[in-house]
This record gives structure tokens, sequence and C-alpha cells, in this order.
């Protein structure tokens, strides 16, 4: 599933694309949806609030979550869309395709934020309060690490990359319990930090090392040495965390010695 700052960097693409632009196509390939047509609205703005994403034109808002196959394609020139599609967007030569979205939806204008009124601070918005996102965390202290960083409701964008980097920046496994992190404050600011830097490119590096090969600490590298130590990174799957409840539904990443 993309993280809040692949969501973000979309919405700065399509922004770009498509704002300030009058719609002269509006194809919508949802059963719900598909009679709805917002040829000739205007597009007033594309926001981000954590991982959704809204294009809001003169009477209307598209509402789409990537989840995670789903992905915006701009084009400079219109192109021939595959089955894939799920909504044609095109604003003279400019055209904008979702394809594979794990939602999209068209909300009146006046009440789209309502979807995501449960969200915690939007590590990339402008309600980010790195106080309220560290309160939120230490709600469950029994509560797995891994587990509440990826809960929306406590703080929004992380997705399972960023979590387990999280993890291994503060030397606590996944499945620790919240309780064991010495300053949560200083994890949500982390959490910032990361998804800030990256949230204009697609190769995201949470070590610093933007080469091929060397730009996470942890994520998918199991069998491999840890950066730190030479520890052979490990890794669980949703057959061994069935123990553990919510953080059943990501695999995990973890450095023995690093994170004790």
């Amino acid at each position: 599933m993309p993280e809040g700052d692949t969501v973000w960097h979309t919405a700065a693409i399509l922004r770009e694309a498509l704002q300030g632009k009058t719609l002269t196509r509006c194809d919508i390939r949802v059963p719900k949806f598909a009679t709805v047509d917002l040829s000739g609205q205007h597009v007033d703005e594309v926001i981000s609030r954590g991982k959704h994403l809204f294009i809001r034109t003169s009477e209307a808002s598209i509402h789409s979550h990537l989840k995670m196959e789903g992905k915006w394609q701009v084009n400079a020139k219109p192109r021939r869309p595959d089955h894939r599609a799920r909504i044609i967007l095109e604003a003279g030569e400019i055209q904008a395709i979702g394809t594979e979205l794990g939602t999209l939806e068209i909300l009146p204008r006046d009440c789209d934020q309502e979807p995501v009124t449960y969200l915690g601070p939007d590590l990339l918005g402008p309600d980010w309060d790195p106080h309220k996102a560290a309160q939120n965390l230490i709600q469950d202290p029994e509560r797995p690490l891994h587990a509440a960083l990826l809960d929306q409701r406590n703080l929004a964008g992380v997705g399972n990359v960023y979590a387990n980097e999280l993890c291994f920046i503060v030397g606590r496994r996944p499945s620790a319990p919240v309780s064991t992190v010495k300053d949560p404050l200083r994890l949500a600011q982390r959490a910032r930090d990361m998804l800030w830097l990256n949230r204009n490119r697609w190769n995201r590096t949470t070590t610093g090392d933007t080469r091929p090969g060397r730009q996470l600490w942890v994520y998918g590298r199991a069998g491999q040495a840890c950066r730190r130590c030479g520890t052979l990174i490990e890794s669980a799957d949703r057959d061994r965390l069935e123990h553990l409840g919510n953080l059943a539904d990501r695999i995990t990443f973890w450095c023995r010695l690093c994170q004790p």
C-alpha cells in the first residue's frame, strides 16, 4: 500500500496538471458513479489527507484511495486506457487516469472530508501536531509498536515501509509494546521528518543514501546484513504473527541486535 509521501507526491502532480483548468472529459468506470459527468466543471484544487486524495471541482469532489495497486497517471496527450482504468479525466490535451483505485467515489463538495474525519494528525498536512500524534500513540501502552504506527487514527500517512524503518530507528522490535519507546514525541517527529524529506520523490530513502539497494535499513532486507552491526535481518510474515492481532496484517523486519 502506498505511503503518505507517495499520495502527497501524486496529489502534487495532479495539482500541476489539472488545477485551474476546466474538465473536458469525465469518464467514471465505477458502477455506482458511472452516470456522473463533471465535464465543464473547474478544478479548484487537489489535496491529500494522509493516504486519501481529493480532486475538488466547483460542485463536487473526487475522492480516491490507492490501496494496494492503485495509481494516477498524467499524460500530456490523451492515450487509450486499458481495462484497469477506473476514471479518466481530461482538460484539453491533459489526461489523468486513475487505475485500480481501491476507493473511488464522487462526494458533495461541502462534505467531502467526512470520510477522513477519523484520521489523526496528517504527517504532511497543515494540521500536523507532533504532540497530539505522540499522545495518540501511547493511548494503548501494550499495543505492538508496529500496529500503533500503522493505525491512521494515531497519525496519518505511515505505511508498512515507514513503520518498520521507524521501529529500527528507535531500537524496538515491531512486536514491542508502545510503552517501551522512551520518547514518543521524538518518534512522531522522526516519522514526520522521514515522510517530509521523501515527499518529492518516488524512490524514498530512510538511511540518507539514495543509491540503489542502500535506501532502507531493514524493510525488504530479510537475510541480509544489518547496516549497523552486520547481524542478519529477520522477518515475520502473516502466518507467524497471528497471535499479534492487527500486526499480522503486514510483514515485519528487524535486527535482533539493534532492536532488543
